[in-house]
């Protein structure tokens, strides 16, 4: 979208950079949901959260010790919002989310981690997120940082299923793998949840008012979720449950200019276009089942789906 300064069209460069694996926007539906980790009062939900990762390009890591130093912008500076955005001071470090669904095993969204380049880039962070109020991340325990080692699997389709499945550098033993829905019970109407990282920000939960929209697209489900770029990636829960039912992967635009500034584009509950989420069962067979042992082997890599190229927004 072209605007008339030079200041404006390097905005847009740069946040078009810092969210370059996100095809498609997200946004505010009815009243915003997100919370810090601190507000939030059901120890389900903050459980869930433990167990949600950022993912970080390594460049914005640095070893120190038994920890990493964050380097990051704030959120607002970073997308050139207007100062009554809500977690507008906080940093921003993120690019996608993901969640731990086997000791050894982050799912995110396709376009997130598309190649063996992405993954030697790119870090998973546990426990970005703010635990007590204006005490903002800026280090991760050694423990808290871990690498990719592989793509399992990945697929990416601009009207369809979006995921990857990544093996990790190392199992995890300090944080819980995320039980999956393996049942195909979600209705329209049921209400659901997410855990991730909008806008790169500190981890956000969200659990309001959102529900399935519908049920009926191949390979992903739609719903109202409150969620925005750098939420792709982002576990979406059956929030009566708390199992993972999918994948956020697409959405609305999330901001509008007012005054010189941008704001949280906001939409009725029932309206605007919806967020996309992968269908949990598009990933299941390759996430090991506790009551059951290891899965199939999953396809080589010469043998795995072809990805189509999703338009940048």
């Amino acid at each position: 979208m072209l605007r008339k300064t030079l200041w404006l069209v390097c905005l847009f460069a740069m946040s078009h950079f810092a969210f370059a694996g996100s095809p498609g926007e997200r946004v505010i539906y009815g009243t915003d949901d997100r919370l810090d980790l601190y507000q939030v009062q059901n120890t389900r939900d903050a459980a869930l959260a433990d167990s949600t990762v950022a993912l970080i390009d390594v460049k914005k890591l640095t070893a120190n010790g038994d920890h990493f130093d964050i380097v990051a912008d704030t959120y607002g500076r970073q997308n050139g919002l207007c100062a009554t955005e809500p977690f507008y001071a906080e940093p921003a470090a993120a690019f996608c989310s993901g969640s731990l669904v086997a000791p050894d095993i982050v799912i995110t969204a396709g376009h997130c981690i598309k190649n063996a380049k992405d993954c030697a880039a790119t870090k998973f962070v546990f426990n970005y997120s703010v635990a007590k109020a204006g005490d903002y991340p800026t280090t991760a325990l050694n423990a808290n940082v871990v690498g990719c080692k592989d793509i399992i699997a990945r697929k990416q389709e601009s009207a369809g299923s979006d995921f990857s499945v990544i093996r990790l550098d190392r199992a995890i033993t300090n944080h819980a793998p995320l039980p999956i829905n393996r049942a195909t019970d979600l209705k329209v109407g049921d209400k659901v949840g997410v855990i991730g990282h909008p806008g790169g920000l500190p981890a956000k939960i969200a659990f309001g008012d959102a529900v399935v929209r519908s049920n009926d697209y191949p390979g992903y489900f739609m719903t109202n979720l409150d969620t925005y770029g750098g939420n792709s990636g982002s576990a979406v829960f059956n929030a009566t449950n708390g199992l993972i039912e999918g994948i956020l992967v697409r959405g609305e635009n999330d901001y509008v200019y007012k005054n010189g500034c941008r704001v949280s584009n906001i939409c009725p509950v029932d309206g605007c276009r919806g967020e996309d989420v992968t269908k949990i069962s598009e990933v299941a067979a390759m996430i090991p089942d506790p009551t059951r042992g290891a899965p199939p082997t999953p396809p080589t890599r010469s043998s795995r789906w072809p990805s189509s190229h999703l338009g940048q927004r």
